[in-house]
């Protein structure tokens, strides 16, 4: 009688262990542009993954476990989301780490997560984060080369074979300027300009002019606020007839604003869905779950989402589908993003894989065109 109590004691015990392990808190770490140029990408994240956790705990964690959130504003400086991404890794022992939000950030700690193995889901688009595939880095938003081919679908159906290019010169423009010159030339365009700007600049009438004189039946911009902007006022004050595209990386209400409803008439761009949620049809797999962040954003700030936002929305639920499956270590939740299956996000339906670590394709966008100063799905 005696060994059986003291093997139930035991056995008691162990539940008890187990039961502390289950229930012990999950630190996620986040790394984002909040100040800075690129805060317009930042400060939409950082107040999603606030409201993500917020609404988790709120319901008693994930799979039992409180989340606890470390978030540091890197301003968009390379340098300092090093020195954040390792603050957060070897003094906040964070098991896994949401963003950055810029391209160049993301490659410049992308060592660091790989180093001290910590799952990284990148908020950047630059289609390096994980190409190739990197095994401890994610990303949400979709690879530039898909945004690339549904620019150039569109023109092609518009029979627009002569196009321009205007790239601002960083770690975004510089990728997407190589995938579009790539595709261009493997699907029959012919590049009659080809010329960049710096992050900076605040005229780009030279760039404009030259691209003019080449006379394209359309220009592709592919930058951020407020660099594309500024570019699409350049182009109605040259009156400028061609077609006007910009990248997914001005998919949000900013650039209209920035760049005024009349001059931004007509462009035509790829955005994330959520620009258009309530255009979708009913039968789109990501219009409930859009409607439903859209409504709790609005709710908890007082403005509509974003789709930049939703990179961080996205990052979020990746971590905790893995966490609701079991996952409580940095090795269990990368092994459990890699491995979970189909999951419908703000960013579009991932499908993970280990030869894929974006997992989006082709129906993450929406080709929009601006409409008296809103979008309009191109049918």
């Amino acid at each position: 009688m005696r060994k059986i109590l003291v093997v139930l004691s035991i056995m008691m015990l162990l539940c008890s262990a187990t039961a502390a392990l289950a229930a012990a808190p999950i630190k996620i770490g986040g790394l984002f542009a909040v100040t800075g140029p690129a805060a317009f990408l930042g400060e939409p994240e950082k107040n999603t993954l606030e409201l993500l956790v917020k609404e988790a705990n709120a319901k008693g964690g994930i799979g039992g476990s409180k989340i606890e959130l470390v978030i540091y504003d890197t301003g968009g400086d390379v340098t300092k989301a090093v020195q954040l991404a390792n603050k957060l890794i070897k003094n906040d022992k964070v098991s896994a780490i949401v963003g950055p939000s810029t391209t160049g950030e993301t490659m410049a700690v992308i060592p660091i997560a790989e180093k001290e193995q910590i799952p990284l889901v990148s908020c950047a688009a630059g289609i390096k984060i994980t190409d190739p595939v990197k095994k401890w880095v994610f990303k949400t938003p979709a690879n530039d080369h898909v945004a690339a081919e549904k620019i150039l679908l569109q023109a092609s159906k518009l029979k627009q074979k002569n196009i321009a290019l205007l790239t601002v010169s960083d770690s975004f423009g510089s990728s997407g300027r190589e995938q579009l010159k790539q595709m261009a030339a493997k699907h029959g365009f012919k590049v009659v300009a080809d010329e960049v700007y710096g992050p900076k600049d605040t005229d780009m009438t030279a760039q404009l002019t030259k691209i003019k004189a080449a006379k394209p039946d359309a220009i592709i911009c592919w930058g951020t606020n407020p660099g594309p902007a500024i570019i699409t006022r350049n182009v109605q004050q040259l009156g400028i007839k061609a077609q006007l595209y910009q990248s997914h990386g001005v998919a949000s209400k900013k650039y209209i604003e920035l760049a005024s409803a009349q001059a931004a008439q007509g462009v035509m761009l790829p955005a994330g869905k959520l620009a258009v949620f309530d255009l979708l049809k009913k039968t789109d797999p990501q219009a409930k779950l859009l409607k439903e962040y859209n409504d709790s954003y609005k709710k908890a700030y007082g403005i509509e989402a974003s789709t930049f936002g939703g990179y961080a929305y996205d990052g979020f639920q990746l971590i905790a589908a893995a966490v609701k499956n079991g996952a409580v270590t940095p090795a269990q939740i990368r092994d459990g993003i890699e491995k979970g299956g189909s999951m419908v996000g703000v960013s579009g339906v991932f499908k993970m894989t280990p030869k894929d670590h974006n997992g989006l394709d082709l129906s993450a966008f929406e080709m929009v065109r601006i409409d008296k100063g809103d979008w309009a799905i191109v049918r």
